[in-house]
């Protein structure tokens, strides 16, 4: 398995070591362990620059996803027909550290949850959830969601 992980931001460093933890652990959990992942840490300047030129949406978000598991032009891969195949890219998968710190805040929750809902969340987006399409893909997704990252926390847990 291979986690690429780059932190582009002086202010996410003390959260660099435990993202990239879990990452790994979310690749195992997910039955994609023989995958590659590309994970970016950054600041609401780069992410939304990359907002605007990917989505035309001018403004910073929390997470964008780079699935390289699509085909141009193709429809969005299917959750369920991802196989864990030695080296294949799922894509690339960038946090913006600004906007998850805010959000820790207002959700009352740590920077590290925060930081590990992300990166489950636009992880389940390369590989072909989307909550914008439906009620229904949003019930499964978030659901999907929940359980990953309970995962994530249960194997956290067990390896200290």
């Amino acid at each position: 398995m291979a986690v690429e992980f780059r932190c582009a931001t002086a202010r996410g460093r003390g959260y660099a070591r435990g993202l990239r933890a879990d990452a790994d652990r979310l690749m195992r959990a997910a039955g994609l362990a023989e995958c590659e992942l590309s994970l970016t840490l950054t600041s609401d300047r780069a992410i939304r620059r990359l907002n605007r030129d990917f989505r035309g949406i001018d403004t910073p978000t929390d997470v964008l996803s780079f699935s390289q598991i699509e085909q141009a032009g193709a429809a969005p891969p299917d959750p369920h027909s991802v196989k864990n195949s030695p080296g294949l890219p799922v894509g690339d998968v960038v946090i913006s550290i600004d906007t998850a710190l805010r959000q820790a805040r207002e959700y009352r929750v740590s920077p590290s949850s925060r930081l590990r809902r992300l990166l489950v969340h636009g992880f389940l987006h390369l590989i072909g959830y989307d909550h914008e399409r439906s009620a229904a893909d949003a019930r499964r997704m978030f659901a999907r969601e929940r359980t990953l990252a309970s995962k994530i926390n249960q194997r956290r847990a067990s390896s200290r």
